[in-house]
């Protein structure tokens, strides 16, 4: 990959800010909300101009009648920032599609693709709840929260369950996803009569696009599909929480078609009803010419595996040797099917449940026990050959708000002494950020 000299990265800051300032200069702040004369969100967005900001109050949204109920749009305006206004208790507003499911005659999601299907560029989504959207065999029971079929995502703080795909990018090109602080639930299809969905519907999927960064999110039970799929060209994959636990997904982490990738600082953990063994995948699928990266990095991570057996990283030739430095194997099964990966101070343990803090609840921070061989036994990550910094400088950390939903969060990784191997730096947590 070529590197951008740090002139060329300060030139574009102020083209990007200056166009940003361009834009705004008119923009136009949205309100929406039960009380409010633009009810919906679906409305404010049938008026919005590009640079536009739309806060949409809290709503439940519970049923037929009550809050944002089965508004579902598309729209091809750019630069359009949708943000909810959090409940006194932290609860997001809700955009639920009830579980209708489309036919010929009627679409209840938009363009039978999604609650929310924007084809403009430069989309923010802030602090919304995306649930039930299901699509049938005829649409491809593929039905998304976010149908992404326009460049550029950013969506921050959301919660998307219970639906056949809670985010699906469209193999934009050029395109950068970045998605942080948020939760995946239950997405996925688990009824077989749906075929055309069973086994392709995923806690989200992204398509070819340019790139995605995928930072301090928890993902978990997905039906049958992977907690996270991406065929992006280059993955960042930092500092998540990615655990199978109760649900039936297939593959942790799945990156079919390759790409530059870095897998830094997560928690990943394969439960005991997984269909697939396998707990990340890289390049099962071959190259693609969107993909010239065969590179994987694999540094700091916690790798948990419930299900008695398997691989825990699978790479596909022609991928390079993958780096394998200062991991977690709990559990039984192989480390890599690599024939020459670079394995460097990882550690592999079959069972021992106390040097994680509270191991039933899927708590990996180490513990102070004199079972945590991991505490001062890493070696100090040095720089990918595209230059991007191995050393994890966060890790992630799950609390909950008083309106008891999960609230993903950081706080800075500091280490102490010789660094940990593992996910977390054991007295090394610095002041949790939560959005």
């Amino acid at each position: 990959m070529k590197k951008i000299g740090k002139g060329a990265l300060l030139y574009v800051a102020a083209f990007l800010a200056a166009t940003a300032l361009t834009v705004n200069a008119s923009a136009t702040t949205w309100f929406v909300g039960p009380t409010r004369s633009l009810t919906t969100p679906c409305q404010a967005i049938a008026i919005a101009a590009a640079g536009d900001t739309i806060m949409i109050d809290y709503s439940p949204s519970t049923g037929p009648g009550v809050g944002y109920y089965d508004d579902t749009c598309a729209w091809t305006t750019n630069n359009l920032t949708l943000i909810g206004v959090l409940s006194p208790s932290g609860a997001r507003p809700v955009l639920n599609c009830a579980g209708l499911t489309d036919t010929n005659k009627t679409g209840h999601l938009a363009n039978h693709k999604a609650i929310w299907d924007p084809s403009g560029s430069d989309t923010v989504v802030e602090n919304l709840e995306f649930e039930n959207a299901t699509l049938n065999n005829a649409d491809g029971a593929n039905g998304a929260g976010i149908r992404v079929d326009g460049q550029n995502l950013t969506v921050l703080n959301c919660y998307f369950h219970n639906n056949q795909d809670g985010i699906l990018e469209s193999n934009i090109a050029g395109s950068n996803i970045v998605i942080k602080n948020s939760e995946f639930y239950q997405n996925g299809v688990s009824n077989p009569k749906l075929r055309a969905g069973y086994g392709f519907t995923h806690n989200l999927y992204i398509g070819h696009c340019a790139s995605l960064l995928f930072e301090y999110n928890f993902t978990h039970d997905a039906n049958v599909g992977h907690l996270l799929k991406s065929r992006a060209a280059v993955n960042y994959i930092l500092y998540n929480r990615i655990t199978g636990e109760n649900g039936t997904d297939s593959y942790e982490i799945d990156l079919p078609n390759g790409g530059t990738s870095y897998v830094v600082g997560n928690e990943i953990q394969q439960g005991p009803n997984t269909g697939n063994s396998t707990i990340l995948s890289y390049l099962e699928e071959g190259t693609n010419s969107n993909n010239p990266g065969l590179d994987l990095y694999v540094v700091n991570n916690t790798f948990v595996n419930q299900f008695g057996s398997g691989t825990f990283v699978v790479a596909a030739s022609p991928a390079v040797p993958v780096l394998l430095e200062n991991n977690i194997f709990y559990g039984a099964g192989t480390i890599t099917n690599q024939t020459n990966p670079n394995l460097v101070t990882n550690f592999s343990v079959l069972s021992n449940p106390s040097m994680f803090v509270d191991f039933n609840n899927y708590n990996y921070m180490l513990s102070s026990t004199a079972g945590s061989p991991p505490i001062d036994a890493g070696t100090q990550p040095g720089n990918s050959s595209e230059g991007f910094s191995l050393v994890p400088v966060w890790q992630f950390v799950l609390e909950t708000n008083s309106a008891g939903g999960n609230v993903e969060c950081e706080q800075p990784r500091t280490t102490v002494n010789v660094i940990d191997i593992g996910a977390y730096e054991f007295g090394g947590g610095g002041t949790t950020t939560c959005m």
